[in-house]
């Protein structure tokens, strides 16, 4: 039996038709720094691209 691999579980989420989204990178420190519009859009969930989707979908064989 396949079993889920945490790391990405715990990374990822799976829409309701399969797709995997992402939180994006570099949101927790430095906010001072970082415009109102950048922070805006950080804010937001992500769609992770096919290419990179394809090997997280295998290391999650049961969904999330």
């Amino acid at each position: 039996m396949q079993k889920t691999k945490k790391s990405v579980a715990k990374r990822f989420k799976m829409t309701g038709t399969g797709k995997l989204m992402r939180r994006t990178p570099g949101f927790r420190h430095l906010l001072a720094a970082k415009s109102t519009k950048s922070k805006r859009r950080a804010s937001r969930d992500k769609l992770v691209a096919p290419g990179h989707a394809a090997p997280l979908l295998r290391a999650l064989p049961f969904g999330l």
